[in-house]
């Protein structure tokens, strides 16, 4: 994708000034060329309470956009499904694509098949190690690491026991939240022992290693989990188990911070059950990504600079630009807050 001048056409001020934000993003738009046109979204998983919730909205967001969308597919957590559902939608006549590769590395000859046949990508969620796309729709995933460790370490007061459940490292996800947690730890909190344990994103291999870690080092005092979606049912159950779902001014009380945002973490840390969550944005998610697919459709371009929904895209690569949409750190403080999208699912 070639990168242009910030000349900002009538329409694309006008789709944008729709989002409801003030400060327009940097990127050149043609005319309505391709309005109407298919556009396709294949969904991750089907087993996170965060990726069913991006899944309610995508329809929400499809329609108010007026977009012709496609009826989903589910990859199911499977690069070899990813693969049949895309050919399969191609087929169908799809103009635009909407995925979230939970395995960043093997889409790459995906993406340049689509590219080749000039049927333009948007990633959600993650992004591609190799491989272009029209734009990444995602939060910084460096700074969910950041605040997980920033939070356990002041918690902690600099010491104790932390376990981390690592997302898939085949993931880009997974090792930008892995890599900047370990940073911060070791730059910062020297003295907390992590122990860091790789789940592919499954909640049974979390509470196994859980279970193992308890067994061996029973004054653990802190978790920090990747994603909520899939870890925090688990581990809530075998802390419950084990009589340690305690308040905070009990000397046994462990710290959790998680990741994703969901209803379910919000009511767990009502319950005083976990302490923190970062809010990624399911709601933004699915509307930015529907965004940039219709505007890919319809021929515009964008380049570096803030855009009008307190977001900034960057390139990441060349032929890759991905906007960081915000993702707040949620506590007991603000964890009402009716801005938050887990306040507003299912309402």
């Amino acid at each position: 994708m070639r990168l242009l001048q910030p000349i900002i056409a009538a329409a694309l001020v006008a789709s944008l000034a729709a989002c409801g934000s003030t400060d327009k993003p940097s990127g050149s738009a043609s005319g309505g060329a391709g309005a109407g046109a298919p556009i396709a979204v294949d969904l991750p998983r089907a087993d996170s309470d965060f990726w069913n919730s991006y899944a309610k909205y995508i329809p929400q967001y499809a329609k108010e956009s007026g977009i012709n969308l496609m009826t989903p597919t589910n990859s199911q957590n499977d690069i070899a499904k990813l693969v049949a559902n895309t050919q399969a939608l191609t087929s169908q006549g799809a103009k635009a694509i909407v995925m979230a590769p939970q395995d960043t590395g093997a889409i790459a000859t995906t993406l340049t098949t689509l590219e080749q046949k000039k049927i333009p990508v948007v990633t959600v969620d993650t992004r591609p190690d190799k491989g272009k796309v029209y734009m990444v729709v995602r939060a910084d995933n460096r700074a969910y690491g950041q605040k997980a460790c920033e939070f356990l370490g002041e918690k902690l007061g600099g010491k104790g026991k932390v376990i981390e459940f690592q997302g898939a490292l085949s993931s880009v996800n997974g090792r930008d939240r892995s890599e900047a947690f370990a940073e911060c730890m070791q730059s910062k909190y020297p003295g907390i022992t992590v122990f860091a344990e790789p789940t592919d994103w499954e909640g049974a291999k979390a509470s196994a290693a859980l279970q193992t870690r308890l067994a061996q080092h029973p004054d653990i005092n802190g978790i920090y989990m990747q994603a909520g979606g899939v870890f925090l049912a688990p581990t809530l159950q075998l802390l419950r188990s084990k009589n340690l779902l305690v308040p905070t001014t009990d000397p046994k009380h462990i710290f959790i911070v998680s990741n994703d945002g969901i209803p379910q973490e919000f009511e767990a840390i009502r319950k005083g059950e976990i302490d923190a969550t970062v809010s990624q944005p399911a709601d933004l998610y699915a509307k930015y990504a529907l965004f940039y697919a219709k505007a890919a459709v319809e021929g515009k371009t964008f380049q570096p600079g803030k855009t009008d929904h307190e977001s900034t895209i960057v390139q990441v690569r060349d032929g890759v630009l991905e906007d960081q949409l915000p993702a707040p750190l949620v506590t007991k403080d603000n964890v009402d807050d009716p801005a938050l999208w887990g306040n507003q699912i299912g309402k």
